[in-house]
């Protein structure tokens, strides 16, 4: 089982989060943000992955330190469960339709950090979370793993639908890199970092 517990406390937030890669979707989420748990739940429903995370922020500030801080140390989470990257596909895409939304999410466990993300939203909230803090999330993510990933809302109206989309597609994206599908480690140069 590639699983990895990871905690992080500072004077904005306190997190704790347990992964399990091969897991079944389980999850046990609660970082004060609702719409933000319902999100991080498809993610690992999609994803199959197995993922409780306990989550207290200065939420009397607003929402984006624990957002942040949750992606960041989820993200130290599946770096540390991947291990060394034997044997993993590296690479993920997958297409996800929300009603009228429309998500694609390709992602590629280089060890080089960069993010493209291409999805307008035209509230400001939904629910609880900010919309700008969708982007924030998957920033703070993809630097702590060691991601390249680009995320995109081809059709949307519904910010709802979009943001659900782009969670459940990277579920499903991040699921198939993290696969394993060989003995050899997937790069030329014999190594991920």
């Amino acid at each position: 089982m590639r699983e990895a517990e990871f905690s992080r406390s500072s004077r904005e937030t306190k997190i704790k989060v347990i992964i399990n890669l091969d897991g079944t979707g389980q999850t046990d989420i609660t970082t004060g943000i609702g719409f933000f748990d319902h999100l991080l739940t498809l993610f690992a429903f999609h994803g199959s992955f197995d993922l409780t995370i306990k989550a207290e922020g200065d939420l009397d500030v607003d929402d984006h330190h624990t957002v942040e801080d949750v992606a960041i140390v989820l993200g130290l989470a599946i770096k540390e469960a991947l291990g060394e990257k034997v044997g993993i596909n590296r690479y993920g895409f997958f297409l996800l339709p929300m009603d009228e939304a429309l998500a694609r999410v390709v992602c590629d466990i280089s060890g080089r950090p960069t993010l493209v993300f291409d999805a307008q939203f035209t509230r400001e909230q939904i629910g609880d979370m900010a919309t700008e803090n969708v982007k924030e999330f998957f920033k703070a993510l993809i630097n702590s793993v060691g991601l390249t990933t680009h995320i995109g809302i081809l059709s949307g109206e519904n910010n709802h639908h979009m943001a659900e989309a782009i969670f459940k597609a990277f579920g499903r994206s991040l699921s198939e890199a993290v696969k394993v599908v060989t003995e050899k480690v997937p790069s030329s140069k014999g190594l991920i970092d």
